[in-house]
């Protein structure tokens, strides 16, 4: 079925830029924008990025200020992770993961590469469970595959990210520094 070749492929194939690979010069806001658009895999128009959404994130201290307007390889990295995580995990959620100590004492090219390497073994687990699916009698049967692993990975996901606050190994956001 060629669809779900198109999907093995890019589940396997596209990935967002290495950090070596991140414009670095200076971009504008509507740059970012458009760049972004090619970070992650889209199936569908209505998850793009926009200029409020950035600037809430940098309000929340989820992603550092702009230099006057502009944005670099580090901001990037971050929206690179926020549009990823917001599928799964709530605003809120995604600031307890980021003050979390291991996380603000790295550096966000390291931070990035993590980032990237998980993303890339998660897609290419999710590609094999694709592989496995044969023929349209088993696209029912994937799907709720799929989504049960969805359901328990954000399950440990947000009860480990309540451990870490209630351990005290979070602390409020760090006005990041694109430095």
């Amino acid at each position: 079925m060629q669809e779900l070749n198109e999907l093995k492929r890019r589940l396997e194939e596209e990935r967002p830029a290495a950090w070596s690979e991140l414009p670095d010069i200076a971009l504008y806001m509507d740059q970012i924008i458009s760049y972004m658009s090619r970070q992650l895999i889209r199936f569908d128009q209505e998850e793009k990025l926009t200029p409020a959404m950035v600037n809430n994130y940098i309000k929340d201290g989820l992603v550092p200020r702009a230099e006057g307007k502009r944005y670099g390889p580090v901001h990037l990295g971050y929206l690179t992770a926020m549009c990823a995580l917001k599928r799964v995990l709530s605003v809120r959620e995604i600031g307890v993961l980021l003050s979390a100590d291991q996380v603000r004492d790295e550096s966000p090219e390291k931070l990035y590469g993590y980032f990237t390497a998980a993303l890339d073994a998660a897609l290419l687990d999710t590609a094999q469970t694709v592989d496995r699916v044969d023929g349209r009698e088993d696209l029912a049967r994937a799907a709720l595959e799929l989504a049960l692993r969805s359901y328990a990975n954000q399950l440990a996901c947000v009860r480990l990210l309540d451990i870490l606050q209630e351990t005290g190994q979070t602390h409020p956001p760090k006005k990041k520094s694109t430095k």
